[in-house]
């Protein structure tokens, strides 16, 4: 009997509540300068998405070749059919037949005249290909700063809230703004991994179309070089 009654006595501990993170409302409770940090990068996210697929297609476009254009070419050019040629590259509309329509328009001319044209061709069809690349590569590099500037600011807020409480610390006020910061490096780390993987991604598929066009052109050349 005592020993229920020493049981009823003793305090029962309150429940632990579990506290499930939620990353809408971390950006929510995270003021105007949290939300429009985490709105700019999420606008950047989008600019990757959509330079990554749109070059993507562009460069896979370029990179479709045709393994019987130059057999053509070759038999249009000892023939001396150039206007065949010529109308051969205009259909084809790559960048591989763009810098051979170059050449053949300088056929007659010098070997150098005709290879430095070449690559006048080559190298405006590259740039090209790298139309808006060049932004990923910055927004990898950005958006890591941008999330940091974000952290900076929500710890300077929560700072400033923990002062305004006269010098007594809520432990909940600290954690919630130590969320929010934390956010907006989280964000910013994704979206610069996201931009800097699409990035070298497309650096390697142009350089595959880069050593294409270059084989392409030496074959060309070899075969002006041919003897008559």
């Amino acid at each position: 009997m005592t020993n229920t009654f020493l049981l009823l006595q003793q305090p029962t501990s309150p429940l632990r509540t579990e506290k499930k993170l939620s990353i809408l409302e971390l950006i929510q409770d995270g003021g105007l300068g949290g939300q429009i940090i985490i709105g700019l990068l999420f606008f950047l996210l989008l600019m990757v998405v959509y330079i990554y697929f749109e070059r993507r297609f562009a460069i896979r476009a370029a990179l479709k070749y045709d393994a019987n254009f130059m057999p053509q070419i070759r038999s249009f050019v000892v023939s001396g059919k150039i206007d065949g040629a010529q109308a051969l590259c205009m259909k084809e509309n790559k960048p591989v037949a763009q810098m051979i329509a170059k050449g053949i328009s300088r056929i007659g001319r010098p070997l150098e005249d005709i290879n430095t044209a070449i690559e006048n061709a080559g190298r405006l069809e590259v740039y090209k290909l790298e139309k808006n690349v060049s932004i990923l590569a910055t927004i990898a590099g950005a958006a890591p700063m941008i999330g940091f500037l974000g952290t900076v600011i929500g710890m300077i807020l929560s700072i400033f809230e923990i002062s305004n409480a006269g010098g007594n610390i809520d432990m909940k006020l600290l954690s919630d703004g130590l969320y929010t910061a934390m956010t907006t490096t989280v964000a910013g780390l994704i979206v610069g991994i996201v931009g800097y993987i699409c990035y070298n991604h497309l650096v390697v598929k142009i350089n595959k179309a880069v050593y294409l066009m270059e084989a392409t052109s030496l074959e060309f050349l070899d075969l002006l070089n041919e003897p008559a």
